[in-house]
């Protein structure tokens, strides 16, 4: 079944595999809200459990926005979760700070808090990782709504480095069209370096948002989401949802250009991972209904497969797409 809560909305995610179980921490903001365009200033990460990715147990928030004049006092929003040689878990999040009461403008950087069991949860200082001005923009360019810098993926090379994706925009090209994979680096999970962005700008998308690198059928693969009013160039008018590209390495550089949709924008915001069998699954937020409302609640998993012979990304043959 798909995980919903019948007093909140739920949306973007992430997840930790333990061994044991799986554990997805979630955005979610109260319904009572009225208008869900109003649960990105509310929004608080909680936390489930589940054996086989579909039937899940909620156990409540786990972490939520800072005091007032910190990075993260207005809301906590997307992040990743790994494990360090140390043994303790580490989740990467995203600190949202609202400078006006009612316009989106806002600025985005990354925080992390630490863990020893995935339940219980503690911030440290931060924030450790924001947008570089000699790379990307930043909220005094002046050409969008935000400072971007969010959806932290984190994940080691072979080599053992640390690697940090993130949505951000580029500080050339038309503002419609600046969406980038940001990138930062570190030896120990704690000092950051940004670095040059993993794509070009120009791609066709405003923003590259909620990025994952992972393996399909031997491919390594970026996936994120657009949706279709930040399509940009040629996209423009187009079908929003989630995107695929392959990738030379994990740390590309990546085509972004070449990206395909995987699903339209009634699913946002996916993620894959290998369920108990090995098999590749994607989950995702339910955006979009037949009505055109917002469900708010994730999907059960979707099997996926690399088609070589297309050289894309695709769902299996007789998957259901939610």
């Amino acid at each position: 079944m798909t995980f919903a809560l019948d007093t909140h909305w739920v949306w973007d995610f992430w997840l930790a595999d333990d061994g044991e179980s799986f554990h997805l921490y979630y955005l979610h903001a109260p319904r009572t809200l009225g208008d869900e365009r109003l649960r990105h200033r509310n929004a608080v990460i909680g936390h489930a459990v589940s054996q086989d990715l579909s039937t899940w147990r909620d156990l409540g928030p786990v972490l939520g926005p800072g005091s007032d004049g910190g990075f993260d006092m207005s809301a906590t929003w997307t992040g990743s979760v790994v494990r360090g040689a140390d043994g303790v878990w580490r989740m990467f999040y995203t600190g949202a700070r609202f400078l006006d009461p009612i316009a989106m403008t806002n600025v985005e950087t990354v925080g992390v808090a630490t863990s020893t069991d995935l339940h219980t949860w503690v911030k440290q200082p931060g924030p450790v990782a924001s947008a570089d001005p000699r790379w990307y923009e930043t909220l005094p360019d002046g050409t969008w709504r935000e400072e971007a810098w969010r959806d932290p993926w984190v994940f080691a090379d072979a080599s053992g480095r640390w690697h940090m994706l993130t949505t951000a925009r580029a500080r050339s090209g038309a503002g419609d069209d600046r969406g980038v994979v940001g990138h930062a680096v570190s030896d120990d999970l704690g000092t950051w370096t940004v670095l040059p962005p993993l794509s070009e700008p120009g791609a066709g998308f405003a923003h590259l948002e909620v990025p994952q690198i992972v393996r399909v059928d031997g491919e390594q693969v970026l996936l994120f989401s657009c949706d279709g009013p930040a399509l940009a160039g040629p996209r423009a008018g187009g079908r929003g949802g989630i995107w695929a590209v392959a990738g030379v390495s994990p740390t590309g550089p990546f085509a972004v250009s070449g990206a395909q949709l995987l699903v339209d924008d009634a699913l946002y915001a996916g993620r894959i991972l290998a369920d108990r069998t090995g098999r590749a699954v994607l989950l995702a937020f339910e955006n979009r209904d037949a009505a055109g409302g917002f469900p708010g609640r994730i999907s059960d998993p979707i099997p996926v497969r690399w088609d070589a012979a297309a050289g894309r990304l695709s769902i299996a043959t007789g998957a259901s797409r939610a």
